[in-house]
């Protein structure tokens, strides 16, 4: 069965718009992230639905925006002028816009994650919101095992110092009563021979 040519114009009915938006995405993002793997390529896209909400991807560790800054930096090389000043310039009447529109998106971002507004959210965003979910989890449960393992380490030092404490407290009153009662030294007695008068005479009798 041959499949009909899709007509390339606006789909006018909202829900089939979103659901041909989430399908196609989908695809985008699934071939970016095997044109990255099978090329050894950096890639990066984002993009934006008629209502303002970004989908990104980056290949790249750094993130998406290490690698806007590297296409500038060759397009500035290519072009001979400063492409940065020229792209400022071209998104400084848009700025408030975006910011807004990125305002708005974080809002509701926010709002999905504490499990609000969940009925318009489509099988694919509510996985991305449970992974989300799970590795913020994760990272709060590590955090929290580490302070715990910190706060036993701090309350064993602190036993430790006590211990410490009272064993010098015991040895100090050790020495004192060793000192007290230790036996004092023998007095050390001088003899002298003093004699003031005539010399000793022996006096012979007569019979």
């Amino acid at each position: 069965m041959v499949r009909g040519k899709t007509e390339l114009k606006r789909i006018e009915n909202v829900t089939n718009r979103q659901v041909t938006f989430s399908k196609r995405r989908s695809s985008l993002l699934k071939k970016a992230f095997e044109l990255s793997v099978l090329c050894d390529a950096e890639v990066a896209l984002m993009v934006f639905s008629s209502t303002g909400k970004l989908c990104e991807f980056s290949s790249s560790s750094s993130g998406i925006n290490k690698t806007i800054e590297r296409y500038m930096a060759n397009a500035a090389i290519s072009s001979g002028s400063n492409m940065e000043e020229n792209l400022k310039l071209r998104t400084d009447d848009q700025s408030s816009d975006d910011l807004l529109k990125k305002m708005e998106f974080l809002e509701e971002y926010k709002r999905r994650l504490l499990g609000e507004g969940l009925d318009s959210c489509s099988t694919e965003e509510l996985d991305q919101l449970e992974q989300q979910l799970e590795h913020s989890l994760r990272r709060i449960r590590a955090t929290k095992y580490q302070t715990k393992l910190l706060n036993e380490q701090i309350d064993q030092l602190k036993e430790q110092g006590k211990k410490l404490t009272r064993e010098n407290a015991e040895l100090r009153k050790k020495s004192e009563m060793l000192y007290l009662t230790a036996a004092p030294p023998l007095p050390v007695t001088v003899e002298t021979a003093l004699f003031i008068g005539p010399p000793f005479q022996t006096h012979r009798q007569t019979p």
